[in-house]
């Protein structure tokens, strides 16, 4: 038998055999320090930086070594990357002139949060792996709960309760899960395939991909003109059929803690499940998607996704302490009103058409069918429209399609947005109109 030492392996010479120091207090809160100026400077410089990314498809394969190193880079090194390759490469949904898809709103309360989030890594699968990360996440939605005004049916405080997911995918597929099991269990899984699942004609992509994933059928019957369903009505259909009713209030509903908008969940304890993204207008950064469900059997089962480990819940909380009810209301009103004051300037061009009522803070809107001219030549103009208003990098915009009508989207909800961003964006977009219409 050999020597013991014979099934080591030796390290190569040029590699110090000493054990590296990876998580060394002192230099964290140096680079910390640091990582944090650089973000405090991305933010004040953002309106700096093209609205959209100008990168073409491989851009940064091209910028970036083809093997990660074999020796430490200096951190900033890696920043200097960061700030040369990778932020070409983003499109700035913090900057003010972005009023695409929907908001992506953040503040300082929710990067503390963050820092807290990612600092523990507590583990929160179970209770016992870190307490207080489940009995946190019970706050918060029993606080954003009495905020929305919800049903007792839907607190911890009462007979339901809820979970912080990422994402409205997540909450959608959770929930579509357990409402499967609940049919199949009276049913049989035999007759899985006989499962329908019924949506709006305008419900969020997501929501036929976890349909897809939980094997049900989908029927069709308002995400992208934030189109709302008239939750009672719905309700008392669905629950004399015995059906499961779920309300995706992804963004609008964030508006329901404002008293004017509570009506839109009127109805709401007549449903089983709800859910909605406090990152889109409450301040949170990405990954804070909230969902309530009532309680069945006697427990919550089925309701997380699996993943629970993260102090997510930290990000809301320090944001609902540190601006209190009052200010997320007005913050909400402000870019509603900003939305409004952007829909008085579409409708003051007679070249332009509001297509959908403004409702929350997003206006949709195109240019006029031109006389002589048919519905797919109208479609093209409005893409062109769209297309040169992003490449100018001043102003971002998106589009949607709703009943074979091709419209732009202004969506108002950006942190630092401000009116004079509203009036800058119009300026760019009436310009644009100038030059396409002058083309005939």
């Amino acid at each position: 038998m050999g020597s013991p030492t014979s099934n080591f392996i030796t390290a190569p010479e040029s590699l110090d055999s000493k054990h590296f120091n990876h998580l060394n207090p002192e230099d964290l809160r140096t680079k910390a320090h640091k990582a944090v100026d650089f973000i405090a400077d991305y933010y004040k410089n953002i309106e700096s930086y093209p609205v959209g990314s100008q990168a073409q498809p491989g851009y940064l394969k091209n910028r970036l070594p083809e093997t990660p190193p074999d020796t430490p880079e200096s951190f900033d090194t890696i920043l200097k990357d960061v700030q040369n390759d990778l932020i070409p490469g983003i499109t700035h949904f913090l900057s003010p002139n972005f009023f695409g898809y929907f908001p992506a709103s953040v503040s300082s309360a929710a990067f503390i949060g963050e820092i807290l989030c990612t600092g523990f890594n507590a583990n929160g699968f179970k209770w016992i792996g870190s307490p207080a990360v489940t009995e946190l996440e019970m706050v918060v939605m029993d606080w954003l709960g009495v905020m929305l005004k919800l049903p007792k049916s839907f607190m911890f405080s009462g007979s339901g309760g809820g979970v912080v997911h990422s994402t409205t995918s997540e909450a959608i597929l959770s929930t579509i899960v357990v409402a499967r099991d609940r049919v199949l269990n009276e049913i049989g899984i035999e007759n899985i395939g006989k499962l329908v699942v019924y949506g709006s004609d305008q419900t969020h992509s997501t929501y036929k991909k976890a349909c897809k994933i939980a094997e049900a059928d989908v029927e069709e019957g308002t995400t992208s003109t934030t189109a709302v369903d008239p939750v009672k009505d719905l309700a008392e259909v669905a629950n004399k059929y015995n059906i499961w009713v779920h309300v995706d209030g992804a963004y609008g509903g964030n508006a329901c803690i404002c008293p004017e908008y509570r009506p839109f969940l009127d109805g709401i304890e007549k449903v089983d499940s709800l859910s909605l993204s406090p990152h889109k207008w409450l301040l949170c950064y990405t990954e804070c998607c909230c969902m309530w469900r009532v309680r069945l059997d006697g427990e919550l089962h089925g309701l997380a996704s699996g993943d629970v480990a993260r102090f997510r819940p930290l990000r809301l909380w320090f944001v609902l302490r540190s601006y209190g009810v009052a200010n997320l209301q007005n913050h909400i009103r402000s870019d509603v009103q900003m939305a409004i004051t952007f829909e008085r300037l579409v409708k003051s061009d007679v070249r332009l058409e509001i297509v959908v009522p403004q409702r929350f803070s997003l206006v949709c809107f195109r240019l006029k069918q031109l006389n002589g001219f048919d519905s797919s030549y109208t479609e093209s103009l409005n893409k062109k429209l769209l297309e040169r208003v992003n490449s100018t990098g001043r102003v971002y915009l998106t589009h949607t399609v709703v009943a074979g009508i091709y419209m732009l989207r202004f969506v108002v909800g950006a942190t630092l947005t401000e009116e004079g961003h509203v009036i800058n964006a119009w300026e760019v977009i009436r310009e644009m109109v100038n030059t396409i219409v002058n083309e005939f």
